[in-house]
C-alpha cells in the first residue's frame, strides 16, 4: 500500500486541504479532555506551514444528525490547536457556506483555517459528490491524516479526493505510520508475533480473530468476550456478560485455533458491577451462580505476561477486564506492563487499550498507540480501505 506522502509534494503557494481526525472527547462544558488526536496531526500541519502553504482543516466531531449542533462544533479544536501551535488559527461557522468560502479566499500563506463539523451537512456520511465537490474547489492538495475514518466511506475520506481530479491526493504523516505498522505487522511480523484481544464482544471480533489465527503465533483472550468461549466448552460463567448466540460460533473458533488460541485460567470475580462488591478468584469455567467475572485472574495475567515477555511483534485491542474500575484493573495493568517491557515491535490498536496504556503511563514505552480503534481493528482483518486506495502511488 505504497502512496505518495505530504513530504513528496510542493506545497509552496498551494492550499491543502487535509482530512484530519479531531473527533476529540469534550467534558459538558465544551472543553476538550484528551488532545492526543490533534497533537498526532502536527507534524502534516506544521510541514505545510513550513513549506510555504495554506492549510485547511476538515473533521467530524461526535454523531450530530446531519445538522448544526452547538454541542459538536469543531471552535473548541481550533482555539487548541492555536494553542499547540503559538500561532492564530481561522474557524469557519460553516463547511462549504459563505463564511467558509470568505475565510477561504482571505487565507494567506501560512495561514490556517478550520471548518465547522462536516456531519452538520448531510452529504457528508451519504458520501455525496456535489457536496465533495464543493470541498475540493477550496484547494490544490488534499492530504488524508485521519486514519480514525480511514475505514468509512465518508464524502470527506472518498468522494472529496475523487473530485480533486488530477491534483495531488496524498497521505499526511499520521495515516502514513499507522498504515506502516500495522500492515507490517500482519504482512511481515517478527515471531513469535502475538496478539491480545479483548473487549465484550466476540462478535465484534471474529473476522480479526479468524485472521490473525492464520498470521499469529498466539491469540490471547481475555475481557467479556472471553466467558463466551468458556461456555462453548460447558463451563460456568455465573452471570457474566456472555454472548448465548455466539455460542456455536467460539466452539467453531477453537476448532480452528487449536492450541494457538490461549484463554484465561482464572478469573476475578464480583457479586454486583462495582469497586466494593465482595470478591473472589476462581477456576476459569467455575463462575458460581450469582457472580460475574469482572477481569482476568492473576495466575492468567501472568501466564500472558509471560506469553507477552518473549514476543517479537505484539497487538493488542480491549481490556482484559472492567480496567475503569479497580480492583478489576488489574489484568489489564499487569498485560500493559509486559508489553512496555517487552523487546519487541509493540502495536496498541486504539480504543479502550489505547485508554489504558496512557493512564498508565506507558504510552511512550510501545511502539505505536493507534488513534483510530475501528480502523485498526479492520486492517487487522486484512481489509483495504477505498479512502488510501483512491490516493496516488509512491
Amino acid at each position: 500500500m505504497a502512496k505518495k506522502t505530504i513530504a513528496d509534494v510542493n506545497v509552496k503557494g498551494k492550499t491543502v486541504l487535509i482530512r484530519v481526525d479531531f473527533n476529540v472527547p469534550l467534558d459538558d462544558n465544551g472543553t476538550i479532555t484528551d488532545d492526543r488526536r490533534i497533537v498526532m496531526a502536527l507534524p502534516t500541519i506544521e510541514k505545510v506551514l513550513d513549506g510555504g502553504g495554506k492549510v485547511i482543516l476538515m473533521s467530524h466531531l461526535g454523531r450530530p444528525k446531519d445538522a448544526p449542533d452547538a454541542k459538536y462544533s469543531m471552535k473548541p479544536t481550533a482555539v487548541r490547536l492555536a494553542e499547540l501551535l503559538g500561532k492564530p488559527v481561522e474557524f469557519a461557522t460553516d463547511t462549504v457556506g459563505a463564511d467558509a468560502k470568505a475565510k477561504v479566499a482571505a487565507l494567506k500563506d501560512g495561514g490556517i483555517l478550520v471548518l465547522e463539523n462536516l456531519r452538520f451537512q448531510p452529504g457528508e456520511k451519504k458520501g455525496d459528490a456535489a457536496f465533495a465537490g464543493e470541498l475540493a474547489a477550496f484547494a490544490d492538495i488534499y492530504v488524508n491524516d485521519a486514519f480514525g475514518t480511514c475505514h468509512r466511506t465518508d464524502a470527506s475520506m472518498v468522494a472529496v479526493p475523487k473530485a480533486m481530479g488530477l491534483k495531488p491526493k496524498v497521505c499526511g504523516f499520521l495515516v502514513e505510520k499507522e498504515i506502516k505498522y500495522l500492515s507490517d505487522a500482519i504482512g511481515t511480523p517478527a515471531r513469535p508475533f502475538v496478539a491480545i484481544l479483548g473487549g465484550a464482544k466476540v462478535s465484534d471480533k471474529i473476522m480479526v480473530i479468524k485472521n490473525l489465527l492464520g498470521i499469529c503465533d498466539k491469540v490471547l483472550i481475555g475481557g467479556a468476550m472471553a466467558y463466551t468461549f468458556v461456555l462453548a466448552q460447558g463451563g460456568k460463567v455465573g452471570k457474566s456478560l456472555v454472548e448465548a448466540d455466539k455460542v456455536d460460533l467460539a466452539k467453531e473458533l477453537l476448532q480452528l485455533a487449536g492450541d494457538k488460541l490461549v484463554l484465561p485460567v482464572d478469573n476475578h470475580c464480583g457479586d454486583d458491577f462495582k469497586a466494593d462488591c465482595n470478591k473472589k478468584i476462581v477456576g476459569a469455567g467455575a463462575i458460581p451462580d450469582g457472580w460475574e467475572g469482572l477481569d482476568i485472574g492473576p495466575e492468567t495475567a501472568e501466564k500472558y505476561a509471560d506469553i507477552v515477555r518473549s514476543a517479537k511483534t505484539i497487538v493488542w485491542n480491549g481490556p482484559m477486564g472492567v480496567c475503569e474500575m479497580p480492583p478489576f484493573d488489574e489484568g489489564t495493568k499487569k498485560v500493559a506492563e509486559a508489553i512496555a517491557a517487552s523487546g519487541g515491535t509493540s502495536i496498541i490498536g486504539g480504543g479502550d487499550s489505547a485508554a489504558a496504556i496512557q493512564k498508565l503511563g506507558f504510552a511512550d514505552k510501545v511502539s505505536h498507540v493507534s488513534t483510530g480503534g475501528g480502523a485498526s481493528l479492520e486492517m487487522l482483518e486484512g481489509k483495504k480501505f477505498e479512502a488510501v486506495e483512491v490516493l496516488d502511488n509512491a
